[in-house]
């Protein structure tokens, strides 16, 4: 699906700007540039915390995803079933790339599989902890309401399973990166230069008008 896209500049990646301690946690200098925390978006920390109210244990490890963990990725849902099969595509992509054992796709609504579906796929498989990552680029209402009500309610059929809403994409300086390759690409379509890519596929929407 984002075949299209260039991958990421060094200068966004190397070790002299992301350097990774003996804990093998990325050590950002504080001159970085990478607009990630609550510190620099103004995300509420609280929100960023592992819940405790569903009896969890935290086996764990704090600082990265673990076997026990679940993933899921969670958009808005569309009456498109066309859209919705994208974000199969997308959390196809996810797990291949990072390896993550248990990584499953929801809709907030509109369409399945559910929070509910996501959550318990998840537990099915073993996870102990469920991150809920939202596929929203800013935080409003639905990160800030929808999604940690919808998965609070889900996490009651599993007692003992905690979970965390993980912040939406946010600021990110790689983001620039993903709009100047969609900008540039749908330009060398209009002009004859390239097919029209898997987004658009069949649409007839990129064209000048």
């Amino acid at each position: 699906m984002l075949s299209s896209l260039s991958p990421p500049t060094p200068s966004l990646v190397n070790r002299n700007r992301c350097p990774v301690n003996e804990t093998g946690r990325l050590s950002l200098p504080k001159s970085s540039k990478l607009l990630i925390g609550p510190r620099r978006t103004g995300y509420s920390s609280s929100r960023l915390r592992m819940s405790t109210g569903n009896g969890g244990v935290g086996m764990n490890p704090p600082g990265g995803v673990g076997e026990k963990d679940g993933v899921i990725i969670v958009d808005h849902g569309s009456r498109r079933r066309e859209s919705n099969l994208m974000l199969n595509e997308f959390v196809n992509m996810f797990r291949d790339k990072t390896g993550y054992p248990i990584v499953e796709p929801a809709h907030m609504e509109l369409a399945e599989p559910s929070i509910r579906d996501a959550f318990g796929a998840c537990v099915r498989q073993g996870a102990i902890r469920v991150i809920v990552s939202p596929f929203f680029l800013f935080p409003g209402r639905h990160w800030h309401q929808d999604i940690p009500a919808l998965t609070a309610e889900a996490a009651k059929d599993h007692p003992g399973v905690s979970y965390i809403v993980a912040a939406p994409l946010g600021l990110h300086e790689l983001l620039v990166d993903v709009v100047n390759d969609r900008i540039k690409y749908c330009l060398s379509h209009v002009a004859g230069d390239a097919e029209e890519c898997a987004v658009c596929a069949g649409t007839g929407k990129c064209k000048l008008y």
